[in-house]
């Protein structure tokens, strides 16, 4: 099968090193195979030190495995396949994805989608209008370890989840989109569509996040700011409970996510619904919003 032409936009993240190692080198232990990162533009946010502090330390490690880098979006969306949109400012994912989607290439837009509901909403809007098919989620969910526990099939079904990580906050990402939405995204995996109210209890170094599910289920998201980095979960059956800690596998969770990648560049299908993407953003505007008046919000 030919390998697809891979462009890519905005090298200011380390996952745009990480997915052009996987996919451009095949003497990579976990290589993934289909498709090759041929082109990327630069693009960066120059009032968010996180973006511009890294884009020419990535330019060059992303230039080694062969990338030819131009200065425009419209260049890469035309000359390639397929797009992964890397930008690690989600205030600009809209604006970027305005710029390509009439080319009518597969989008991959890296966490976060964006940062409002109404944002996602229009980022939706585009797709449909020029039916470009777009797709975007956190690596966390297709972890080795959690797909493992996901498919279990003697404990019954899933009545509740207990997902934790680090919760690192900044500044231009309000809340939760910046760190806390890899914890989010792990618990939708575990538990689907249809929470339906959401209450946060926050102080200076951790935060709890509590959401009941529309069929009476409840999972939380805890997150820390002190103490380990590690990610995991507990999901409670019905005859038992799974302990899941995300970096016990040796394969990495990123290899995993280029694979439905992939498959979505290919085939259309997205692993993870649209929909399901919009809830998560208004699942986090609501947690961002109980932070701050200790109220439970409704989704």
């Amino acid at each position: 099968m030919e390998n697809l032409k891979i462009g890519m936009i905005g090298l200011d993240t380390s996952h745009a090193v990480a997915f052009t190692k996987l996919l451009n080198d095949p003497k990579n232990q976990f290589h993934v195979p289909g498709g090759r990162v041929i082109m990327a533009c630069p693009a960066g946010s120059f009032d968010f030190e996180l973006s511009y502090s890294r884009i020419d330390g990535i330019t060059k490690e992303v230039e080694q495995y062969g990338v030819k880098i131009v200065r425009t979006i419209e260049a890469v969306a035309e000359q390639c396949d397929a797009i992964l949109l890397e930008s690690v400012d989600g205030r600009v994912h809209l604006e970027q994805l305005s710029k390509m989607v009439m080319f009518n290439k597969p989008i991959f837009i890296d966490k976060p989608f964006c940062l409002r509901s109404s944002d996602a909403a229009k980022m939706v809007k585009l797709s449909e209008k020029y039916n470009t098919p777009i797709m975007s989620t956190s690596a966390l969910r297709f972890a080795e370890a959690l797909s493992q526990a996901l498919s279990i099939q003697d404990k019954g079904k899933i009545i509740g989840a207990d997902c934790f990580g680090p919760m690192e906050i900044v500044e231009t990402q309000p809340g939760y989109f910046w760190y806390g939405i890899h914890t989010i995204e792990m618990l939708y995996a575990i538990l689907g569509r249809g929470a339906k109210n959401v209450r946060t209890v926050s102080n200076q170094d951790y935060d709890l996040i509590i959401s009941q599910w529309e069929d009476g289920r409840i999972g939380t998201a805890r997150g820390n700011r002190k103490g380990n980095n590690n990610f995991g979960a507990v999901i409670h059956y019905e005859y038992g409970n799974e302990y899941v800690l995300i970096d016990s596998a040796s394969k990495p969770y990123y290899a995993s996510l280029l694979e439905q990648i992939i498959l979505f560049f290919r085939k259309g299908k997205q692993s993870v619904p649209v929909t399901e993407t919009q809830e998560i953003i208004r699942f986090i505007e609501a947690a961002n919003d109980s932070k701050v008046t200790g109220e439970q919000i409704w989704i």
